[in-house]
């Protein structure tokens, strides 16, 4: 087997209150052969600190955007993949640390099973803000609450019955990217969730220490995730992105069904008129024809879906 060598991917954007201990966290690791730290487009001193960290560590390898621009988070982890030299990769957040022997057990679970894709951990938060006792047992950890089979984790990410993990708890064989593909760079939030979907659906995910974290989310003002709005704009672009993913793959009927059925459900809450329900269906279908004469068309074309709220006579029980 090849030898277990850890790229640690690190997007940089305005985090130089956080980035020298996210980096010397991923340094600790002894899996580790480098940090690969993107700067996209950052203001403040970020890359003063990095490169200052670099005179002291050639693990860590520093990239740009050209012309050093701001591309968000998807461009600039695809960036640091596209460069990363190790056979597995981890994400690292700037205002993120990583834990002592992050990736011990890991190794040990690749090493056992040559069929594992992915292996995936709980997680930890730190507040560098106030928080309520309720918020921090809230979000002390996140995991799954139990060992769930690969070829079952697509349908309990879907809908979340058992928690969910986070990207920063994921350690991954980088070969994979060359099948399920990089980071959608359309979506502005959400990215990760829809990459999880899609090694889900096609690739073994394998669960590894749930009950503990082996890394540490940063909570402050700043987190993107406090954008609740940004995130109700692009949850249902996450599952079209998906579902226009699919049509390159061979992924089972019954999966995709579950897709377009949160889709409808997100949609047609949205634009609840039937023209709008017409026009939605035309461009999901036409944009995926692998679907467009198949069962699936018909099950959500919306006169077949709201037949019962067009037709209501029709279901009128009978005495």
């Amino acid at each position: 087997m090849d030898a277990f060598l850890v790229s640690v991917i690190v997007p940089v954007y305005n985090c130089e209150h956080y980035i020298d201990k996210a980096i010397a966290s991923a340094l600790q690791q002894p899996e580790v052969c480098e940090v690969v730290v993107v700067n996209d487009g950052s203001t403040d001193g970020s890359e003063t600190i990095i490169k200052q960290l670099q005179t002291q560590n050639p693990k860590i390898k520093l990239y740009h955007h050209p012309n050093k621009i701001n591309k968000g988070r998807s461009a600039t982890r695809n960036l640091g993949i596209q460069n990363a030299i190790g056979n597995y990769i981890a994400f690292l957040d700037a205002d993120d640390f990583y834990l002592e022997k992050r990736f011990k057990n890991d190794q040990l679970i690749f090493e056992k099973n040559q069929e594992v894709d992915g292996v995936y951990n709980a997680i930890g938060v730190h507040f560098y803000r106030d928080a309520t006792s309720e918020e921090r047992e809230k979000q002390r950890l996140t995991t799954l609450k139990k060992t769930i089979e690969p070829n079952e984790l697509f349908e309990a990410l879907l809908y979340g019955k058992y928690g969910h993990f986070s990207i920063l708890g994921l350690t991954i064989k980088k070969a994979i990217f060359k099948k399920v593909g990089l980071f959608n760079e359309v979506l502005q939030v959400a990215e990760d969730t829809e990459l999880f979907f899609r090694m889900s659906l096609i690739c073994n995910l394998f669960s590894g220490i749930l009950n503990e974290p082996l890394a540490v989310r940063g909570i402050h003002d700043n987190n993107v995730n406090n954008d609740k709005d940004l995130y109700n704009i692009y949850i249902p672009k996450m599952y079209e992105a998906l579902f226009f993913w699919t049509k390159n793959t061979k992924v089972c009927g019954r999966k995709i069904d579950e897709i377009l059925k949160l889709l409808w459900l997100l949609k047609y809450k949205q634009n609840p008129k039937l023209y709008q329900a017409v026009n939605y269906w035309q461009y999901l279908f036409f944009n995926n024809t692998k679907y467009l004469f198949s069962l699936l068309s018909i099950k959500y074309f919306p006169l077949v879906r709201l037949r019962q709220k067009l037709f209501p006579f029709l279901y009128k029980s009978r005495n």
